[in-house]
């Protein structure tokens, strides 16, 4: 009897637990955004009646009039869909190290998987809108970008943001630690990289 109540209560705390725990970082860069419009309203002067209108006209002049908001908020939008992908949304795992090794081929324990392949399909947008927000930041040419400078750029940001989120999953047992995804993610970078030179060159040619 008493080690069934143990089992129930061990039960209850684990389902409680997880519901909290998987929302955990999403519900942090909620707060962290939100205290943003907070200051940000604060420092204009925004009464509490005007706050959410105030907020939101001064979101639509700046995407109207601005191209780089624009750009920028593309680029944050696909950054916040890689991260729910990858970590915010993910269930706890286990055995992070498990598989640090797996996940090279299109097979996985006699299982088809194309994690792979989207793995380094994710990337490839994710490099481009970096590059088309950050052009002049990262490769410090506005008018005549180089094609190493490009894919370096492209693959050493891209390359950084893998590990991040591959640490993150490690740490936080929120997925496994895999050198392949590392891998694929950065190849994926690079080829953003060529796809934004090839796409500036000819756009700059005509």
């Amino acid at each position: 009897m008493g080690s069934k109540i143990i089992e129930i209560f061990n039960k209850i705390a684990y389902n409680v637990l997880s519901a909290l725990y998987q929302p955990f970082w999403a519900a942090v860069l909620l707060a962290f955004l939100t205290m943003f419009l907070y200051l940000y309203g604060k420092e204009h002067g925004w009464k509490k009646n005007n706050f959410i209108r105030n907020m939101f006209a001064t979101w639509w002049r700046a995407f109207k009039s601005s191209s780089n908001f624009r750009r920028t908020f593309l680029l944050a939008f696909y950054t916040a869909m890689i991260l729910l992908r990858t970590v915010l949304n993910r269930e706890i795992w286990f055995d992070p190290l498990g598989k640090i090794f797996g996940g090279w081929g299109l097979y996985e324990d006699g299982q088809f998987t194309t994690e792979s392949i989207e793995n380094f399909m994710l990337f490839v947008p994710f490099s481009i809108l970096l590059l088309w927000a950050f052009q002049k930041e990262l490769l410090d040419e506005s008018e005549n970008i180089r094609f190493g400078k490009t894919v370096w750029e492209a693959t050493k940001v891209v390359a950084v943001f893998s590990f991040m989120i591959e640490f993150t999953q490690l740490l936080f047992h929120l997925g496994t630690f895999q050198i392949s995804d590392l891998t694929y993610n950065t190849l994926g970078g690079a080829v953003g990289g060529v796809i934004y030179y090839l796409g500036y060159f000819r756009k700059r040619k005509k």
